[in-house]
């Protein structure tokens, strides 16, 4: 979402960029253990290239961010998964997005016990809302009893780091990001991070993160069959490609 859509839609686009800027300060530092967006990037990277940890999971535990899930894996892979510039390698990590509690019991069971070639981010508010407290009673049933008291928020919490301390009993690396709250100031220092660690990213790949030739052949096809002038080339490159075989087609 640019600026003016972030405003149109009554996002406080000052505290938004407010956050980003301190986001930008903290990442200046000289010291690269207090610079967040260059130790996500790095330790990533490290994962990648010397665990074979080549998938990052990113996992928020709450509906008020589930979209930065899908946001990070476009961020992610439009801007590493690429070809490096000097040695001419594949190179670049896979991102997925999950989202807590919703895919505590699908993909949580796959990284648990899956190939263990992933990493997985929490993103935590350390202010998040209780929510409504739970109701349990003996006549609901004994085994549900221990829940009353508490609530939803807690629940919720305290799945996130059950399954953050289980991944690690099974040596599965993971980290959690927290943020303060889900508004725009905080916001936007988690964008900020996010996109300075993927510039960090580009580096240590030896990419460059900034654009994105692997999806220009396929914008240039497009153009060629349907006859845009000037990619007279592109149409023949097209048309030299082998046909389906008939014989693999089911």
């Amino acid at each position: 979402m640019g600026i003016l859509p972030a405003a149109l839609a009554g996002i406080d686009v000052r505290a938004l960029l407010a956050g980003a800027g301190d986001m930008v300060l903290r990442c200046a530092s000289d010291d690269p253990l207090k610079n967040p967006a260059l130790v996500y990037a790095g330790l990533q990277w490290l994962a990648d290239t010397k665990l074979a940890k080549r998938i990052n999971v990113f996992m928020p535990y709450s509906d008020q961010l589930r979209d930065f899930a899908a946001w990070l894996v476009q961020l992610w892979a439009e801007s590493l998964g690429k070809i490096h510039q000097k040695t001419g390698e594949d190179v670049g990590p896979t991102p997925i997005a999950a989202l807590g509690a919703t895919d505590q019991h699908s993909q949580v069971q796959l990284f648990m016990e899956g190939p263990a070639d992933k990493t997985i981010t929490f993103v935590n508010l350390a202010s998040s809302p209780p929510g409504p407290e739970i109701l349990a009673s003996p006549s609901e049933g004994p085994e549900l009893e221990y829940l009353g008291g508490h609530t939803l928020g807690e629940l919720l919490d305290v799945e996130r780091r059950a399954t953050a301390g289980a991944l690690a009993r099974r040596g599965r690396p993971n980290m959690t990001l927290t943020l303060d709250r889900a508004d725009p100031r905080s916001v936007g220092e988690l964008i900020m991070m996010l996109e300075l660690a993927t510039a960090y990213g580009g580096s240590l790949y030896g990419v460059n993160a900034f654009d994105q030739p692997g999806v220009e052949l396929g914008k240039q096809f497009t153009y060629a069959i349907l006859g845009r002038p000037g990619f007279d080339a592109a149409f023949k490159e097209w048309k030299s490609l082998p046909p389906p075989d008939p014989k693999r087609i089911v």
